[in-house]
């Protein structure tokens, strides 16, 4: 830790009045597990674009209502959908098996009968794109490239082309479908789903992935066929529904002077079918959610805090660019989103620590004592934060500890049991810390000047 960043930690051992309001959140919050209780037993998996969605939406709606929030809205976008069907796979020679797959969203059927072809095994994607054109011409390519756990996470970043683009590549290269091990670090045979991105051009195949277990398993088969064809059945029967209406909730705790631009506190509302969308993201939600209402039950706060429960985030972000497209002439204070689990926070970072140094050590004595510690790094904001990063305005991120979130990571193990009550009350003090700094603070924040 550099002498800057020392002197930051130092300093949260100082309690600024701020912080004095997550006590209760820290010791007794019931407000996020209510919520993201509530969500996954009464509504279940929020699939984007489905009757499902929607219902969710309206459940949150009337959730907020009851709450005392105001200004609540569903604001509908279009956008295309895609979902699930039979999804079946099998070694057939020659060491006949079944295996657990599921299907990557926006990749095509099958169709009923499947398809049966050899596999071509890439230990890694970089293996793939080395691949001679053509080379894959009426083939299945598995591709294992994997991951590891990370407390930050960052190990997607490199496990995850295997997801968005391999897909994409084989197909270019001939292959009739793609099969990947699933981006995901457990060790359950639970496959992990996502998108893929088929390229311009491209023709999109089938792809799906396969459960770690199964994706060992089919490595090991290459090493003992000693050089004899693998062949593998798959039938997936996703649909193209076309274009059918999503939305974003919002909703506002007033603030004391509403023509200040708010602090807006975003999450997203969707999930993803196999399981019932708990860590991914309705804790995200019930987090910023339960922050709100703390802040608010201490006092009316100076600026508006509000909420985006955005719609659509999965299949491409499609709530984000609807709400950035809708309110791009509305400035924000500053934007902040809690999308990575429940687990607890541990780093604080923003992209005005050396421009505005005085509210970022006003942060970080707020939330030191909750375990979070200052970094030097550059926030970058969630997904759904599109408007603030195109106004290039302030933004913060709350980092959670994700060694274990992508154990559940689009897989049907997201269910509410995977969260951690305890874990979950340390989120709400640190936002509602965040959030009451913010929320009663005049004075614009002071961003780098622009390059």
């Amino acid at each position: 830790m550099n002498k800057s960043l020392l002197a930051l930690a130092a300093l949260s051992l100082s309690v600024p009045a701020y912080a004095d309001r997550a006590d209760d959140a820290l010791e007794g919050d019931t407000i996020a597990w209510d919520f993201v209780e509530g969500i996954t037993t009464e509504v279940g998996p929020r699939m984007p674009g489905t009757e499902q969605e929607t219902r969710g939406r309206i459940w949150a709606m009337d959730w907020l209502r009851a709450n005392g929030f105001a200004n609540i809205a569903d604001e509908p976008f279009d956008m295309p959908t895609w979902v699930r069907g039979i999804e079946t796979a099998e070694v057939t020679a020659p060491f006949a098996q079944p295996m657990a797959i599921t299907a990557l969203s926006t990749t095509t059927a099958t169709g009923p009968e499947g398809i049966e072809a050899e596999v071509v095994y890439f230990p890694s994607y970089a293996d793939l794109v080395a691949a001679e054109e053509g080379s894959l011409e009426g083939k299945i390519a598995f591709v294992s490239h994997d991951m590891r756990a990370a407390q930050d996470g960052s190990h997607y970043g490199f496990a995850g082309p295997a997801r968005w683009m391999a897909p994409s590549l084989a197909s270019s290269k001939g292959a009739l479908a793609t099969v990947i091990r699933s981006v995901g670090t457990d060790n359950h045979r639970v496959p992990h789903t996502g998108t893929t991105t088929f390229a311009e051009g491209v023709t999109p195949t089938p792809a799906g992935a396969l459960s770690n277990p199964d994706a060992d398993n089919l490595e090991r088969m290459f090493e003992r066929a000693e050089g004899t064809p693998i062949r593998m059945k798959l039938v997936m029967t996703p649909r193209d529904l076309g274009t059918t209406r999503s939305g974003n909730v919002v909703g506002e705790i007033v603030g004391r002077d509403p023509s200040l631009p708010p602090v807006l506190l975003a999450c997203h509302l969707d999930s993803w079918d196999l399981g019932t969308g708990a860590i991914d993201d309705g804790a995200g939600c019930g987090i910023i959610a339960a922050a709100a209402k703390h802040v608010a039950a201490e006092g009316q706060p100076l600026r508006t805090i509000r909420l985006l429960f955005a719609g659509a985030e999965e299949t491409g972000l499609w709530g984000s660019k609807a709400y950035a497209e809708a309110h791009l002439d509305e400035p924000v204070y500053v934007g902040l989103e809690s999308d990575f689990g429940a687990d607890r926070i541990w780093r604080l970072e923003s992209n005005f620590t050396a421009s505005d140094p005085a509210l970022f050590r006003e942060i970080a004595a707020a939330v030191g004592r909750f375990g979070v510690a200052p970094s030097s790094l550059t926030a970058s904001g969630g997904a759904d934060l599109n408007l603030v990063r195109e106004q290039k305005g302030p933004l913060i991120d709350l980092q959670q500890d994700g060694t274990r979130y992508f154990d559940l990571h689009h897989t049907a193990d997201d269910t509410l049991d995977k969260i951690d009550p305890v874990q979950l009350r340390q989120n709400v003090a640190v936002w509602t810390a965040v959030v009451g700094v913010l929320a009663n603070r005049e004075e614009p924040i002071s961003m780098p000047a622009a390059e």
